[in-house]
């Protein structure tokens, strides 16, 4: 592999042309924003999403997504999930059925609440049927920057993209594990989010482990059943694109979606909470898909409820608590 495109320039997006940068001999990097782009490349830091990780000489800061991902052998997309489906849109007559195409984008799309890989599916497929997988695990962008060891997990139903993604993203600090269920990985990487902001909240009422370890695990169950119910593995959400992703963004401080849920269990409201924040909590429009998901494959998610109530229709986290502890009792 000569070449890779990462089409999505904030924090994770970054983090992954860094520590990949040595596997390609190019890595083109997409900004949207066009002075962000011009002071990373004359300074070769992202000032705004990474301050402090220096970008190696060999990755190119593009501003036309096009452009970026034309030529590339893989094309790894790190954008914003509700901005997924007019950014392929965007690269859709750069690409080729040769390339292989990573999503690394954590999320559902409202309204249609289709994974990302599906999005990218439905508008790549106006041309060509692409190779797709996932890429999730439990990563801070921060520490993969820094080189900070982790493991993380590409799947997909194509065992060779698979095998080839693992064999070029793997490195030092940087270890790929396949998979072979995509649904599973992107439902984990998504509905995590939810969990943490309701891990945040629990943080900011003041409240101790025995609270955090049982949402964990009553998050993880619930996540699991609504994979299960869209065709994913029971056995996925045991690994590292489920427990484990969980397990970082519930107790990280680095975890922006719990960064929003501490402030919201401290009573501040969410469109302040949301408008002094630089990078995009997934979340919180994760929450209100997934709530229309569970209802349309009829899965039962009380934590998840309690969070669209909190989010959506302004319930305070305490009563929100109280009516999940109150819930009627049942087996585990």
């Amino acid at each position: 592999m000569k070449r890779l495109a990462v089409v999505g320039g904030g924090s994770w997006g970054t983090a992954l042309a860094i520590v990949l940068a040595p596997r390609f001999d190019r890595v083109s990097l997409w900004v949207y924003e066009q002075d962000l782009a011009e002071r990373m490349a004359a300074a070769r830091v992202n000032d705004v999403y990474l301050p402090g990780a220096r970008l190696p000489e060999n990755i190119e800061i593009c501003t036309d997504a096009a452009q970026s991902a034309a030529g590339a052998q893989i094309v790894l997309g790190v954008m914003p999930s509700h901005h997924a489906r007019r950014v392929y849109g965007q690269i859709l007559d750069a690409l080729t059925p040769e390339m292989l195409f990573v999503s690394a984008t954590k999320g559902l799309e409202n309204g249609s609440l289709l994974r990302v890989s599906e999005v990218m599916r439905e508008v790549i497929a106006a041309r060509f049927q692409p190779r797709i997988g996932v890429l999730s695990g439990p990563t801070f962008a921060k520490e993969v920057a820094r080189g900070e060891p982790a493991a993380i997990v590409i799947a997909s139903h194509d065992a060779e993209l698979a095998k080839a993604v693992q064999q070029a993203f793997a490195g030092p600090t940087f270890r790929l594990y396949t998979n072979s269920d995509p649904v599973g990985v992107e439902i984990g990487a998504s509905l995590k989010n939810v969990i943490a902001i309701a891990a945040g909240v629990c943080a900011g009422l003041g409240l101790g482990a025995n609270t955090m370890a049982a949402l964990i695990t009553r998050g993880l169950a619930e996540i699991t059943r609504l994979a299960v119910a869209a065709g994913g593995q029971q056995r996925t959400l045991a690994g590292l694109a489920g427990l484990g992703d969980l397990v970082l963004t519930c107790n990280g401080e680095l975890s922006r979606n719990r960064t929003v849920g501490f402030q919201l269990g401290q009573g501040r409201p969410l469109n302040e909470i949301l408008s002094g924040m630089k990078m995009v909590a997934e979340g919180v429009q994760t929450t209100f898909a997934a709530v229309d998901l569970a209802a349309r494959l009829s899965v039962e998610m009380p934590i998840a409820r309690q969070m669209y109530a909190v989010l959506k229709e302004g319930r305070s986290p305490r009563e929100s608590l109280r009516e999940l502890m109150e819930r009627s009792l049942k087996e585990e």
